[in-house]
């Protein structure tokens, strides 16, 4: 997995955002908005893995463990409901064993016609040490619990805890899946190379936005917090009056639906539902709108700029 030193992904071309065709967002909207809750399930004792620590405090940890147990037992319901009055659907980034542990929770996603898409397993179980066999025997596990448990096709994938391998986007992309949240380099979606050949794309997650950056890394507080979505907001707005853009709100219910954070959140999505040019969309409907509409339109946009480069 971590051969030779290699100089970047080599999962893309460089690409300059002013010099992309046009992408059409449907009803003409400027802005694709997706909202990313991360459903997840962390193991109050779980197997060591050399590369990475699952808690920064020594285990067993019932303080790490508790507050995301927090999100499934309370969290969850009170950012449904903020959702609900706006008339947004979540894009599920699900730890699988989450159908297993707290199904109550899936049910209440499902019943919003929600969409799941894979988080791995657990979030305390990585793909860092694992061979391609292994990873490809998690991927493929992950999306059978999906179908199996909610009736979907599994589309999308953002690798567990973000640990991400130099396979994962091949292996995705051979088990059927349409796209990845594992990139966070764009604010458009973009074709993505695989060994398959397959038709794959990148749809934008933004690490800016994710409530549990803001708040653990950054240490940002909420009312800022909200501000900042507004911001970003407003700027993909504005830019997506010439080409349709793409906005990414990742969730964690144990992050954003503390008593005193909801509020943040609750405020800019009535900010932003305000506008009349705002897709609520879902991470599948994102990529398959591009898939079908923008998709070869890129690839020959890029090839005539590497051309350019070449000559």
């Amino acid at each position: 997995m971590n051969g030779a030193p290699k100089s970047d992904p080599g999962l893309f071309d460089y690409w300059p955002y002013d010099s992309r065709p046009k992408i059409q967002w449907p009803g003409g909207a400027r802005v694709a908005l997706w909202i990313a809750p991360n459903i997840e399930f962390y193991e109050y004792a779980p197997p060591a893995n050399p590369q990475r620590k699952p808690w920064p405090r020594p285990l067993p940890d019932i303080q790490g463990y508790g507050t995301r147990d927090y999100g499934n037992r309370v969290g969850h319901q009170r950012m449904m409901r903020v959702m609900d009055q706006y008339g947004l659907r979540g894009s599920v980034s699900l730890s699988t064993a989450m159908l297993k542990h707290h199904p109550e929770v899936i049910q209440m996603a499902a019943e919003r016609n929600w969409e799941f898409f894979s988080h791995g397993i657990y979030n305390t179980r990585y793909t860092y040490g694992l061979d391609e066999a292994q990873e490809r025997e998690m991927i493929e596990h992950s999306m059978a619990l999906i179908a199996e448990h909610t009736g979907q096709h599994c589309d999308g994938y953002l690798a567990p805890a973000l640990s991400h391998s130099d396979a994962t986007i091949d292996l995705f992309a051979e088990a059927g899946g349409l796209y990845t949240c594992d990139l966070f380099h764009d604010d458009q979606p973009t074709p993505v190379k695989t060994r398959s050949g397959k038709r794959f794309v990148s749809v934008p997650y933004s690490l800016e936005l994710n409530d549990t950056i803001v708040y653990v890394t950054n240490k940002i507080e909420p009312r800022r917090y909200g501000q900042m979505i507004k911001d970003a907001f407003d700027r993909l707005y504005a830019e997506g009056e010439n080409s349709g853009t793409v906005m990414c709100v990742p969730l964690h219910a144990y992050q954003v639906s503390h008593p005193h954070r909801l509020a943040a959140f609750h405020d800019a999505m009535d900010y932003i539902c305000s506008h009349d040019k705002v897709w609520k969309a879902t991470g599948r409907e994102i990529a398959q709108h591009y898939l079908d509409n923008h998709y070869d339109d890129a690839l020959a946009s890029m090839a005539a700029i590497n051309a350019e480069d070449a000559a």
